[in-house]
């Protein structure tokens, strides 16, 4: 689809989504060429100032999913990193998403999402400090654990008064050749450890561009006043894996106050202008002041992929 504000459609016009023209590259990839990334972010706004949790990553034989990175940003595009979590204290093979949050007691988490090794199988650890800085050092103890079925990664967490959600990205295990599927289920907790799954939040629709998988990667309320908008990645195919698009997808709550199951926009998705186009991980930060802060990985020239941001 075309960044041109123009030429998108209308659900995307309204939404806080890439436009590209007026973006910003926040984080360079460790190395050129394919398979080396910076991205997969987690952004929150604290007081004046905007803190990043990302990944770092070299291609297969080079390292995968290296560490992950905390951040602070005065301006949003500026960063100045503050800890570094390697995948080798989570006895990991690769990490990607981790999901940055201030706790109601002011304690800082970093969920960290761990491949296990020799394996298709992903879990997700948890990292508690008083600061950020010292996530780096924190004990990690594992809060989704997945089990010989499925793998978890990913999450996305938002706490609405005493309750905490999260959406994560989960892969069948049944076989080698299936475990890049991907779809996302949603979970609630009254402390953001113990985790209840309440069943499917989003999955992949035959013969669309999201037919192989979906993930989603944001929530916030829908500008219109009327449930939320999510932003997800999808592929349609294998061949996709690491290049998935943005699409975004509706939902509501519940009497209770619990997230219903979301439903995709039709329209088609959003991709880099660089081939194979992959634009994913859109994390979006609404402000005080009605604008949005958001940051994604995206397909540079080279085949890389960097971080980037815009303000919308």
């Amino acid at each position: 689809m075309t960044f041109a504000p123009d030429g998108l459609a209308a659900e995307f016009r309204s939404a806080p989504v890439p436009r590209w023209y007026d973006s910003e590259v926040v984080v360079e990839p460790p190395d050129p060429g394919p398979g080396a990334w910076a991205g997969a972010p987690s952004a929150i706004c604290v007081g004046d100032e905007f803190y990043l949790a990302y990944r770092l990553r070299r291609p297969i034989g080079h390292g995968r999913g290296y560490a992950n990175v905390i951040a602070r940003s005065p301006d949003g595009v500026t960063v100045v990193p503050l800890a570094e979590v390697g995948k080798d204290r989570f006895g990991g093979a690769s990490l990607e998403r981790p999901a940055l949050v201030v706790a109601p007691n002011g304690r800082w988490r970093l969920y960290v999402s761990v491949a296990t090794p020799g394996t298709k199988h992903w879990r997700v650890d948890l990292l508690e400090a008083d600061s950020p800085a010292d996530l780096g050092s924190a004990q990690a103890r594992t809060v989704l654990p997945g089990d010989e079925t499925m793998g978890v990664k990913d999450p996305v967490i938002l706490r609405d008064g005493d309750r905490w959600h999260l959406w994560a990205s989960c892969h069948p295990l049944e076989s080698d050749e299936d475990a890049d599927r991907m779809s996302t289920w949603y979970a609630i907790s009254d402390d953001g450890i113990d985790w209840t799954w309440m069943g499917l939040a989003l999955a992949g629709r035959p013969g669309e561009w999201d037919a192989r998988g979906v993930r989603i990667t944001s929530v916030w309320p829908a500008a219109d006043g009327i449930g939320v908008q999510a932003s997800y990645d999808g592929r349609a195919t294998a061949e996709e894996n690491w290049e998935e698009r943005t699409g975004l997808a509706r939902g509501k709550q519940d009497e209770k106050g619990r997230y219903e199951p979301f439903v995709a926009n039709d329209d088609m998705p959003l991709s880099s202008p660089h081939p194979p186009g992959g634009l994913r991980y859109l994390s979006v930060v609404a402000l005080p002041t009605g604008q949005y802060r958001i940051y994604y990985e995206a397909t540079r020239a080279d085949g890389a992929h960097e971080l980037r941001t815009e303000l919308i």
